[in-house]
């Protein structure tokens, strides 16, 4: 059902509460999407590779979405898990200040033993000692994209809530789509 409406990203919110109308609906679209994967979950989608233009983030908190623009047309949406209650994602108007494919947080990871055992999970270096003898080992954030501070996009663990330390998760080809998709410099607004 969700291939019927891939080439109509502008519809697809708006059409959605008309699912069970458009039950009917079932013939294949004309063209393959451009991801041909598992289907990740029944929001996020990518239709922006034959776009061109500046690209833009807009991201929703309260819907818990990212939306990718490219020349002001909709190229893709991302579910997201934004930072949770204490830790939330600060909203407002930014840039893309980097971008690292194989990135590892220097705040939160986990300490390791000498044979690569983990010592103490759900390390906060900020606020937990290294225990002695140990490693630090930063968080996987692949296909980071760093908006402010220690905040970013990134690919991540989405429970379908607000859960990170104040970071945007999306599902890995949401991520991977974004990623490059984006520069540096790339405008990102972070809305309630």
């Amino acid at each position: 059902m969700l291939s019927c409406f891939a080439f109509r990203p502008r519809l697809f919110l708006t059409l959605v509460l008309l699912l069970p109308v458009l039950a009917g609906c079932v013939s294949p679209p004309s063209a393959a999407p451009s991801y041909s994967g598992p289907p990740v979950d029944d929001v996020s989608f990518w239709d922006g590779d034959h776009l061109s233009g500046s690209p833009s983030v807009r991201i929703s908190l309260s819907e818990q979405l990212a939306y990718l623009y490219k020349g002001g047309q909709l190229a893709g949406v991302s579910l997201i898990s934004s930072g949770r209650e204490g830790l939330g994602t600060l909203t407002g108007d930014y840039r893309i200040l980097e971008k690292d494919r194989e990135h590892r947080s220097s705040l939160f990871g986990a300490y390791m033993d000498a044979q690569g055992e983990v010592v103490q999970a759900d390390v906060d270096t900020s606020k937990d000692p290294k225990p002695p003898g140990a490693t630090y080992l930063g968080a996987d954030m692949p296909f980071w994209m760093r908006i402010t501070g220690g905040t970013g996009m990134h690919k991540g663990f989405l429970p379908g809530y607000p859960d990170s330390h104040g970071c945007i998760r999306m599902p890995g080809f949401m991520a991977e789509h974004f990623f490059h998709s984006v520069a540096v410099g790339t405008p990102v607004r972070i809305e309630p």
